[in-house]
């Protein structure tokens, strides 16, 4: 559902979830990420959901990011996740970085984003969290780390979509349970 048409019928905070690829090497796959903060490689290049004329009906015409991921939400996934669903050793938090796909990353672009200070990366959300900010929604995202990034030419290991699935249905279980403790203990 398009988030502008959710803000339209009264939802007032927008949860997310993505599969993403691990760039932080603490991180491994199946590891859960709640999202601080985003890098939107698109939109670094002109590609932004915002783009265009304003109305400001929806919002500011230039709306801050600096605090797009809610804190308070933040703070409470890492209170539910680590001290009631036993999630301490998976659990991470971290910048999730935007590109725009449809490929996974080379060695090159893993170790720039790793520098840029990226901890994953994939080929969503940004662009949705952009649009909930600009109409006043709180956001609160989770990154399930599908695959680890390769990010040496020596590594034999090739990216492939079937670890992405296979990671995914291993950790659905776990996604959803946060989620719904999450939805049942927020004010909004």
């Amino acid at each position: 559902m398009p988030v502008r048409l959710m803000k339209l019928i009264g939802v007032k905070t927008l949860i997310v979830t993505n599969a993403a690829g691990g760039i932080n090497t603490s991180f491994k796959a199946g590891d859960i990420m709640i999202i601080k903060d985003h890098i939107n490689f698109p939109g670094l290049g002109g590609d932004n959901p915002l783009k265009g004329r304003n109305d400001d009906r929806w919002g500011p015409r230039f709306p801050a990011m600096s605090t797009a991921y809610d804190v308070k939400l933040r703070e409470l996934a890492k209170k539910i996740g680590n001290e009631e669903l036993g999630m301490w050793s998976y659990l991470r938090e971290g910048v999730y970085c935007m590109l725009g796909g449809p490929n996974f990353e080379s060695v090159a672009e893993v170790n720039m984003l790793r520098i840029c200070g990226a901890d994953a990366c994939g080929m969503s959300t940004a662009h949705e969290v952009i649009v909930a900010r600009h109409c006043g929604m709180r956001v609160f995202g989770l990154s399930l780390i599908s695959n680890v990034c390769i990010s040496s030419y020596d590594d034999q290991q090739i990216a492939n979509h079937e670890e992405v699935l296979a990671t995914g249905e291993s950790r659905k279980k776990d996604m959803e349970k946060l989620v719904r403790a999450m939805v049942k203990r927020m004010d909004a």
